[in-house]
């Protein structure tokens, strides 16, 4: 493995090899928390201007390069869709606002992309609901507040889209950056042990919630909890596959679902066949001993190309058809290509040269619980370079939160899940104690990062309006209603 050079770190954690050097004290970690102040004064992290030189349209058209031709006008039409469509797919020019900030320099593991779509509900091992981060394409060591700014700032450019009024959005995004700031303060007085135990588990919150909802809204919710648990690979492969002539295949629904065999007439089909029994044979080797067993009880029978997303269109995402050897139920699995992230030009490179292994290391890392088939491998596909892939179930109970549906209470309340799964997930990576003392106990930071999440809504509005002027003037091409 190459050695990769980092940004000087105040905290602990971030993808750095375990067990090396000593880790401070408690008191060392508050005084280091307190000094990041001088660095960065938590009022200072409401403060954003533009750079003179800043063209976020520029950005996301360097980043077409690397994805599938035919489908970045499918990403640009997606963006198109309302400022917070535009939000999601932003994440690189979000990244070079944030890095031109005052930074607190207490480095934990990030998300890279933790706006409040990027969070939900899915199964555990124990067959449980629970609540996390679900997206790490983006995920790299770095500033812990770069993730606290993208959710808040996700808050105030959804609430815009919902019709909140500023009134209410400040109070949303208010309470989504204290529950982060009082739930790292509880994770600081807590054991590393039980941090790393610690999970928002879907029906525990319900009830402990229960008597402060409306009787409609706690209906609701339970109806929605209860539709998670159909959306499995059952649902899945009744969804998206059929049985033609005795044998499974999956539905062909272009552009968002392409089996291999339909992609291009000169396509050689035996070979892409090849290159992902290939695939799938590395990334079995990269699970832990038992789950490595179950997957290979499984057999690779079809494929198709998937259209994900906002800002993952045209990354290479494949469904992998899966038939077990006791010929009962069938797997689908997807294999995504893992590109750089869009953090690594200000936060340093991985110290993973395969981008598959930094996702996945990632999402263990801040996940309290991970797909049981999470794994990684790099391949050459037939006629291109090499590329990197992470491997996970297609569905698992997995659930999100309609947020166009979400009322300013229903939008405080995801806000104070996310900020708290969050906080758990950062406290798990880096110096929980010394971020802690950062914060304080006062409102500063919350009031500080409100302000920057409307500012930056306002921004996001222009910048959707760029992109929008750059699709009629022909420089970016989109293909709306995709």
């Amino acid at each position: 493995m190459a050695a990769k050079t980092q940004p000087a770190s105040s905290g602990t954690g971030g993808q750095s090899t375990p067990g090396l050097g000593a880790h401070p004290t408690r008191e060392q970690s508050v005084a280091a928390g307190k000094a990041a102040r001088q660095l960065a004064p938590l009022k200072s992290h409401r403060d954003f201007s533009a750079a003179a030189s800043r063209d976020p349209t520029a950005l996301l058209l360097g980043q077409a390069e690397s994805r599938v031709p035919e489908l970045v006008p499918v990403r640009y039409g997606r963006m198109l869709v309302s400022p917070f469509a535009y939000y999601r797919g932003a994440a690189l020019p979000m990244a070079a606002d944030l890095t031109g900030m005052k930074s607190s320099a207490l480095r934990v593991q990030l998300c890279g992309d933790a706006h409040l779509s990027n969070f939900g509900a899915f199964a555990s091992p124990e067959r449980r609901l629970v609540f996390d981060l679900n997206d790490f394409d983006e995920t790299l060591p770095g500033p812990f507040e770069w993730d606290v700014k993208r959710l808040v700032a996700s808050m105030a450019v959804a609430g815009r889209d919902n019709g909140l009024t500023a009134k209410k959005r400040r109070k949303v995004a208010r309470a989504t950056a204290a529950a982060y700031r009082t739930a790292m303060r509880e994770f600081a007085a807590m054991s590393i042990l039980d941090v790393w135990y610690a999970r928002l588990d879907v029906e525990d919150a319900l009830a402990q919630v229960k008597s402060d909802m409306p009787k409609k809204a706690a209906r609701r919710t339970k109806a929605q909890m209860a539709k998670a648990r159909t959306r499995d690979s059952g649902q899945a492969l009744a969804k998206l596959t059929t049985v033609k002539d005795g044998r499974r295949r999956i539905i062909s629904d272009p552009p968002l679902i392409v089996p291999i065999e339909e992609l291009a007439a000169d396509l050689d089909v035996d070979a892409v066949y090849a290159f992902l029994r290939t695939l799938f044979a590395g990334y079995a080797l990269t699970l832990p001993a038992h789950q490595r067993r179950l997957a290979e009880r499984f057999t690779l029978t079809r494929v198709a190309r998937k259209v994900v997303g906002v800002g993952s269109v045209g990354t290479e995402t494949w469904i992998l058809l899966m038939e077990p050897d006791d010929g009962f139920k069938p797997l689908l699995l997807q294999a995504k290509q893992a590109q750089r992230s869009v953090l690594a030009d200000y936060a340093g490179d991985s110290e993973y040269d395969n981008q598959g292994e930094r996702v996945v290391a990632g999402q263990h890392l801040m996940q309290a619980v991970s797909d049981i088939f999470l794994g990684w491998q790099g391949v050459t596909p037939p006629g291109s370079g090499s590329a990197d892939y992470y491997l996970r179930q297609l569905r698992d109970w997995k659930y999100s939160a309609d947020i166009e549906d979400m009322n300013a209470a229903a939008m405080t309340a995801y806000g104070r899940m996310c900020g708290w799964t969050l906080a758990r997930a950062h406290a798990r990576t880096g110096d929980r104690i010394a971020i802690a003392a950062y914060l304080g106990g006062s409102h500063k930071f919350d009031r500080a990062v409100a302000e920057f999440a409307e500012t930056y809504a306002d921004q996001t509005e222009r910048d959707h309006a760029a992109l929008a002027d750059a699709v009629a003037s022909g420089r970016v091409q989109a293909q709306t209603g995709v």
